[in-house]
């Protein structure tokens, strides 16, 4: 469920944004006429510094600023002056951080009226991954990612819009891998990758608006390709120095991908309907892939000279068609009835081989994959009740079907035999809640699910489960304050284990402005999960069964801001940041495996920062800014760090 996705809040936390650029502006800018138009433009220019001390690797991966001067950002705007313009009437260029900073970003706006509309979007992000706690820090990577879209309008204003677009992900750099040869018992080595992606798509489409309805088409085709390739020209030294029975000289990995995704989209929704509307979705896909691995790797081991070669190599067919109807009944101001029909169906088919030449001699062919089909139907029908203005109830039910498919075919010395299996899964859940205003600006809204599935596919599957939350929000001209409290319990037992998982979040946060010169911001959160697993694994060649997986999170997570301005030319701005997982945070958390260590990961994070602005004129402005970072994991120490950095800038405007 979606519910779920709140564990993804500390990351959140930690990957929050930097002091710079500036937010404050310099000051009304009329800009300047030039014949039919009127230009404004802006930049901020400074100086980054960044102190690091402890993991340097795990900062950049982290946060990723580092020292130097900077284009921090750039604003330009053209308009044309009576709305006639000759080739356009709008103009907006903004920039951020191009030249040296590892995020950077470029948005254009051009646009005639009832003409064209042209609009484009372009990122650059440096990813760099050390991998430190991977394969004792042999996996890494250091990869620039860039990123840009096209789309152009014709009669953007218009009942009837035609459009084309395009679209590119590419990403490229170094990355350190390993191989595990020539066998169980053999070692482990590291090797260099050139990592090589990109991603096109292109698409046509349009919209019409017709008797208080729109209907959206387009027409898209999207094409990937990955060349990868690692290599080893050398020998090196493994992972494990003291196996020396195994040896490598030289390996050469090669990873191509080639595919292509055609697709269709079709929308179509009421407008400005009183008693009912309509929204229906359709889209569908057809994706090609094609693939091979190639792997030659020479050296030795025990009995001898080595020289493996291992190729596999097939292709893959993944058409995925899913489409949504949604109907809405208002027969009265009052009651709203609304029922929501989705279908998907996706199916993979392909052919794969694997054959292994082991110094010349043919080891294994196999060939096993054929057809997965997943096809899911869900129904679900709401209906909401103003029973007074200041009171409403809600109450649905849900229902949903999901078929999964799987054939395989296996040939083995002249053999080839099918293997067929089909399961299907069935949800039943009910949902309940009320909306309250009692008085004027505070509004409390409850919620809650209960579902019961079947045959969930997976251990951590939802099987038996209930969630229930409530919130409250207070907000009046100047003030706000809201707190938000919610509870997930699953419970599955299939024929391999059990699992149970609960996770209880609950946050408060509010904001105060009382005027223009003086706003404040502040929040808290507790976010608790623990899962319990059954586990089965290998250690020192034997089987461990009937041991648990269990993990246990919690976080507290809080964040604070003031902004003052004084005498129209001085703002100031400062801010905290903190989350602090106490892990298990009880005394006798217990187990009877050796993994106890990885069921807990206790880690603290605190960001301290401030802005100093100050004005000279309407045209010209000083920005000053620090930001610290404090990371700590009380498991291992190995990723610590703590970091001062900022910027001195000047934003000038003109």
């Amino acid at each position: 469920m979606k519910r779920f996705l709140l564990i993804l809040l500390p990351a959140s936390l930690i990957a929050q944004s930097t002091v710079a650029p500036s937010t404050e502006s310099v000051g009304p800018n009329r800009g300047k006429n030039v014949g039919a138009y009127n230009i404004r433009e802006s930049f901020e220019t400074g100086y980054r510094f960044a102190n690091i001390d402890g993991n340097e690797g795990k900062y950049r991966s982290d946060v990723n600023f580092l020292k130097g001067l900077r284009l921090l950002g750039t604003s330009l705007t053209v308009n044309s002056r009576d709305g006639k313009g000759k080739y356009f009437d709008e103009l907006i260029l903004n920039t951020q951080g191009l030249g040296n900073d590892p995020y950077q970003f470029a948005s254009l706006r051009v646009e005639k009226n009832r003409r064209y509309r042209y609009e484009m979007n372009w990122r650059l992000n440096d990813y760099f991954n050390p991998g430190l706690t991977v394969a004792l820090g042999q996996h890494w990577q250091n990869l620039e990612r860039r990123m840009q879209d096209h789309q152009f309008t014709l009669f953007p204003q218009s009942k009837i819009q035609f459009y084309g677009g395009f679209s590119r992900n590419v990403q490229d750099g170094p990355a350190m891998s390993t191989a595990n040869l020539f066998d169980a018992r053999g070692n482990i080595f590291p090797f260099f990758e050139n990592v090589r992606r990109q991603q096109n798509e292109y698409r046509v489409g349009g919209q019409v608006q017709a008797a208080g309805m729109k209907l959206f088409w387009q027409r898209g085709w999207e094409q990937f390709k990955e060349d990868t390739r690692g290599t080893l020209d050398s020998p090196v030294t493994p992972l494990d120095p003291t196996i020396t029975n195994t040896t490598l000289t030289g390996l050469r990995r090669d990873q191509p991908i080639h595919g292509s995704t055609p697709h269709w989209r079709v929308n179509l929704f009421t407008e400005r309907q009183k008693w009912f509307s309509i929204n229906g979705r359709f889209t569908h896909s057809s994706g090609n892939r094609d693939f091979i691995y190639d792997e030659l790797a020479s050296g030795a081991i025990r009995n001898g000279a080595r020289n493996v070669q291992t190729l596999v190599f097939g292709n893959a067919r993944r058409p995925v068609t899913s489409a949504n109807l949604s109907f809405s009944l208002m027969p009265t101001d009052r009651i709203t009835i609304s029922n929501h029909t989705a279908f998907s169906q996706t199916k993979m088919e392909g052919d794969n081989n694997l054959r292994q030449f082991t110094n010349g001699s043919l080891d294994m062919t196999l060939l096993n994959f054929q057809f997965l089909g997943i096809r899911a139907i869900t129904n679900s029908t709401l209906l909401d009740v103003a029973l007074r203005p200041w009171i409403s109830v809600q109450g649905g039910y849900q229902f949903s079907e999901r078929r999964v498919r799987s054939s395989e075919i296996v040939a083995e010395s002249g053999f080839v035999d099918a293997l067929t299996a089909e399961q299907s899964n069935r949800l039943n859940a009910a949902t309940t809640g009320f909306r309250l205003r009692p008085v004027k600006g505070l509004t409390i809204v409850a919620d809650g699910e209960v579902g019961r599935q079947n045959r969930p596919f997976y251990t951590t599957s939802e099987k038996n489960y209930h969630a229930f939350g409530a919130r409250l929000e207070y907000k009046q001209k100047f003030f706000r304050l809201a707190a938000q409290a919610r509870n997930n319990v699953n419970f599955n037992s299939i024929s391999l284990f059990s699992h149970s998982a609960r996770s209880r979040n609950y946050t408060v946060d509010g904001s105060w402005t009382p005027n223009t010169k003086f706003a404040i911001d502040v929040g808290y959160q507790k976010l608790h999960l623990d899962t319990i697993s059954g586990l089965a694994y290998f250690l020192n060649f034997s089987q461990v069964s009937g041991d648990r997986s269990y993990f246990v999170s919690n976080v507290h997570a809080a964040h604070a801001g003031v902004r003052v301005a004084i005498l129209k030319r001085l703002d100031l701005y400062g801010g905290f940041s903190s989350s602090n997982d106490k892990g298990a945070g009880r005394a006798g958390f217990t187990t009877q495996s050796a993994l106890l260590a990885a069921q807990s990961f206790p880690l603290t994070y605190v960001s301290p920062q401030m802005r100093l602005s100050f004005k000279f004129n309407d045209k010209l402005r000083w920005n000053f800014g620090y930001q610290y970072y404090d990371y700590a994991e009380r498991l291992l120490s190995l990723q610590d760090y703590r970091a001062h950095t900022g910027f001195a800038s000047v934003l000038w405007s003109f």
